[in-house]
């Protein structure tokens, strides 16, 4: 049963993840975002990193997706005509596709990563909990904050750029 959950949850992360990118409508592809999140949350499971998936599904899917659509919101974006794509853009296109094939055809030709063996004197799951929030809130905290304020920055970032400046295009 594990293999072929993984395989339709591989399916579903893969798909979504394509339609994020070609969906017109902003609305649609924050949505096939979530889907996208929800279906990496899934693999965690199976993987038994639950912490992982909880965290992805409350601060990705919860937080950020919310953040996504509150902006596009906000703003108005409409999908509609795509400009052509410049050179230089198929070019790095091409490229890109070509070293994922490339690391692909590695990774299938070279073998899989060995997978490690449960160490039985592994502490138990609350202990690692707290280790890792000692961890976020002690020595982590000020990358976590940085993170944090660049990604507001970003957000009004955004929100600069896009704005109309109907008022001053009368004018001219």
């Amino acid at each position: 049963m594990a293999p072929l959950l993984f395989y339709l949850l591989s399916a579903l992360v893969l798909g979504t993840a394509l339609l994020v990118v070609t969906s017109k409508n902003a609305v649609n592809s924050a949505m096939f975002f979530l889907i996208s999140l929800l279906g990496t949350a899934g693999l965690f499971v199976l993987l038994d990193a639950f912490l992982l998936a909880a965290v992805l599904v409350l601060v990705y899917a919860g937080a950020v997706v919310a953040l996504f659509l509150f902006i596009i919101m906000l703003l108005g974006m409409k999908g509609g005509e795509r400009q052509p794509l410049s050179n230089s853009a198929v070019l790095a296109s091409v490229v890109a596709a070509a070293i994922l094939a490339i690391g692909v055809l590695s990774f299938v030709k070279h073998g899989q990563i060995a997978a490690s063996v449960p160490d039985a004197s592994a502490p138990a799951a609350g202990a690692v909990l707290k280790f890792y929030s000692a961890q976020l809130f002690t020595t982590y905290l000020l990358p976590v904050q940085v993170v944090g304020f660049l990604l507001l920055i970003a957000m009004l970032g955004v929100i600069v750029l896009s704005k109309r400046f109907e008022d001053m295009e009368k004018s001219k």
